[in-house]
């Protein structure tokens, strides 16, 4: 089968995969992965997202280190291919969504059928494919962790980027007042059209006179809940429009910086701090993941949410694809379509 092996660590925006300076190439030959379970099932994948944490693995920083060689990849849909002899919940030829942590930049991929979810009809397969990580991710934070409730406001940082837009709109379907922070005219357009109720342009305005403008044009106290997978100068900024009693949800750190959340102000205007290793829970709280992608495959089916799709690479083309979230240059999911007949296997 075809996939993306990464050989060595590095930069995989450099060069064109299989280039003797690139991490990773395309290799045409690699093994069809067996079942190894009698509850294995293994699906031909259509599409897979690329996520910042697919980067930082093959740069060797991610937090999770894999042994050499491995194939990157995580969220993933596809069309069961094979099942085990006690599979009970899926059949040949379903379509299927599921989260890995590695191995899905692959024509094949193996997993339990306890990891597996069935894709609505009315639910695209590249839409499907790019839901598990980004808007699981935002759902579990905001949903599961902070309980966001009506009425309440919500901040979220890097508002354009897979996360942010999934933030967004759980946020809206959450029925809070959404305060988005971007930079650049085109995200700032999206946003807009998404209904968010106040928008914020890093590259020409300064964020904290323009949200604490709208917050006092609105009458509000201030923000109740900061979603951050910015981190750095962003972070320590954004603390100064918090509430009293206010969530701050550490995500991530895009702009390269671990921010210092001073704990003597935490104390006195009593704040939350929620670190959110979304991946985690498959190891804890099962249980907590798998309601939360069943609920958000509800709402992609109802037109509740949407999925943004900034580019669609193929496997040959993954130094452009990481170069788009290394470069910030994509707005919402940035995928790679190994289904060569659905047509999407070069950049839209």
């Amino acid at each position: 089968m075809e996939a993306l092996v990464c050989r060595k660590l590095g930069d995989p925006t450099a060069t064109k995969p299989g280039s003797p300076e690139s991490p990773v190439e395309v290799s045409k030959t690699h093994p069809i992965p067996p079942l190894k379970s009698d509850t294995a099932v293994r699906v031909r994948v259509t599409a897979t997202s690329l996520n910042y944490a697919n980067y930082l693995q093959i740069l060797g920083k991610y937090q999770e280190k894999p042994a050499l060689p491995f194939i990157p990849g995580s969220d993933y849909s596809g069309i069961v291919d094979a099942i085990g002899p006690a599979v009970t919940k899926f059949r040949v030829g379903d379509r299927v969504c599921s989260f890995a942590d590695l191995g899905s930049f692959a024509q094949f991929i193996v997993a339990d059928q306890s990891s597996m979810f069935l894709v609505p009809e009315r639910c695209d397969m590249v839409d499907a494919a790019a839901l598990p990580v980004a808007f699981g991710t935002s759902h579990v934070a905001l949903v599961h962790r902070a309980r966001l409730t009506s009425g309440q406001v919500l901040l979220v940082l890097g508002a354009a980027g897979g996360v942010g837009l999934a933030a967004v709109q759980i946020g809206k379907v959450c029925g809070a007042i959404v305060i988005a922070v971007a930079r650049g005219t085109d995200k700032i357009q999206l946003l807009k059209s998404m209904g968010v109720d106040h928008v914020v342009d890093l590259g020409t305005e300064n964020v904290i006179s323009s949200v604490k403008e709208f917050i006092k044009t609105r009458k509000l106290r201030g923000v109740d809940v900061l979603y951050d997978p910015v981190g750095g100068k962003l972070t320590k900024e954004s603390m100064k429009v918090l509430n009293w009693g206010a969530q701050i949800l550490v995500i991530g750190f895009a702009s390269g910086e671990i921010p210092v959340i001073p704990a003597n102000i935490a104390l006195v205007k009593n704040w939350t701090v929620h670190g959110l290793y979304w991946g985690s829970y498959r190891i804890h709280q099962p249980s907590v993941l798998e309601d939360s992608i069943k609920e958000l495959l509800s709402w992609l089916a109802r037109g509740l949410i949407t999925i943004h799709i900034s580019h669609t690479y193929s496997l040959s083309q993954a130094n452009l694809a990481f170069g788009d979230l290394k470069d910030r240059k994509a707005i919402g999911k940035v995928m790679i379509a190994l289904d060569h007949k659905t047509g999407l296997s070069s950049k839209l």
